[in-house]
């Protein structure tokens, strides 16, 4: 029988256990496969197979566990909602091993966004300028168009794909890989504060436990059990890095990946996945194809083209060499072009909001499929 929010004890005893098993957990991180595989299993079985030496430890605390109170360690305003509550995300409980979880911003958000279609944002690599803006771009056009944004508050493309929906005032959900308190990176606490002022952060962790490469696992895990679509902007090709896909795919979840230039490391994992009959996604309408029905949400092929009809045929030059990879002045003046002209016509695809300055100068293209369209006047020059 389902109860209508909280935790029951056994639930949080799985999450205890889990913060208790964290330094072997990390140990397994190593076997591809091996700490998913961990995770599947019921508490007895975990404690036989990690316990070790301290087996009987963990199984004397495992049985005298006590649920801790509202006020410890986190305080009040950390929720608990467990796999035995109706409120629980439907999808999160298809996913064998996933008890408790641990919710900044209220039971009833979490529950409002997880009934709403899901794209998460998973994978690992060192994002590049690139990848932040295409992630940032597709969940800014994903909020507008009502869907859920999820990502997980640790490496580039999540904290990049939230703060784009949060640009729009949409509500996301953020996946933190350790506990509610100490989990997210420093530098990311301040979006972890915007998050769940207008959203949701989640964690398998209680509070109190530190962020570990078997944590930053089994959040891309949980990443991917809550969603519809697990999407993949930029990642390694690792199995640990492709995690996050490898249990969409396994739940019977959708897998989508965005394509990158083929010297990118951050590209391998993406090109991989398609390879192996991923969805390709190169705008907004492509993830909506996913979710609902195509006749309703496919586009045209003209409004699939980039909309640049009406631009200056000089600024449309420039606009597509840096699309292709020519992204400083250094690159493009190398093929000859007046740096005056070539200077002035960068100004204007700035103004313009059609080109943004990432790490090092380096300009990245901006997709005006998940923007509001720009309309030029004579000369190129932006209408009101």
């Amino acid at each position: 029988m389902h109860l209508d929010d909280g935790a029951c004890a056994d639930c949080l005893r799985r999450s205890w256990l889990l913060a208790e098993l964290g330094a072997v957990l990390d140990c397994n991180c190593r076997a591809d496969g091996r700490l998913l595989e961990l995770l599947e299993l019921d508490d007895r079985k975990l404690i036989a197979a990690l316990g070790g030496r301290r087996r009987d430890e963990l199984e004397q605390c495992y049985d005298a566990f006590r649920a801790p109170t509202p006020s410890a360690p986190c305080g009040p305003a950390v929720a608990t909602v467990c796999r035995h509550r109706a409120i629980y995300p439907s999808r999160a409980r298809q996913a064998s091993g996933l008890a408790a979880l641990h919710v900044l911003g209220g039971h009833e958000r979490l529950r409002a966004l997880a009934s709403e279609p899901v794209v998460a944002f998973v994978g690992h690599a060192s994002a590049s300028d690139y990848g932040v803006a295409i992630a940032a771009s597709l969940a800014r056009g994903l909020a507008a168009a009502g869907v859920t944004v999820a990502g997980g508050l640790c490496g580039g493309i999540g904290p990049a794909a939230l703060g784009g929906a949060l640009e729009l005032g949409a509500s996301s959900l953020g996946v933190i890989a350790g506990g509610l308190d100490t989990g997210a990176p420093a530098r990311q606490r301040g979006l972890r504060e915007r998050l769940t002022r207008a959203g949701c952060a989640i964690a398998e962790f209680p509070c109190g436990s530190p962020r570990r490469r078997s944590t930053v696992l089994a959040g891309e895990r949980l990443l991917a059990a809550m969603a519809d679509i697990a999407l993949i902007v930029e990642s390694e090709q690792s199995p640990n890095a492709l995690a996050g896909a490898r249990v969409a795919r396994s739940l019977g979840r959708a897998v989508a990946a965005v394509p990158g230039r083929i010297s990118s490391p951050g590209a391998r994992g993406p090109h991989a996945l398609l390879r192996e009959g991923a969805g390709l996604v190169t705008c907004v309408g492509d993830v909506l194809d996913l979710l609902c029905d195509a006749d309703r949400h496919r586009l045209a092929p003209r409004e699939r083209s980039r909309p640049y009809d009406g631009l200056d045929p000089t600024l449309l030059v420039v606009l597509e060499r840096v699309g292709a990879g020519a992204d400083t002045p250094g690159q493009l003046l190398d093929r000859g072009e007046d740096a005056g002209e070539l200077l002035r016509a960068l100004g204007e695809l700035e103004l313009m909001g059609l080109l943004v300055r990432g790490d090092g100068g380096r300009y990245i293209q901006r997709d005006p499929l998940t923007e509001p369209e720009p309309r030029y006047g004579v000369g190129g020059q932006m209408e009101p």
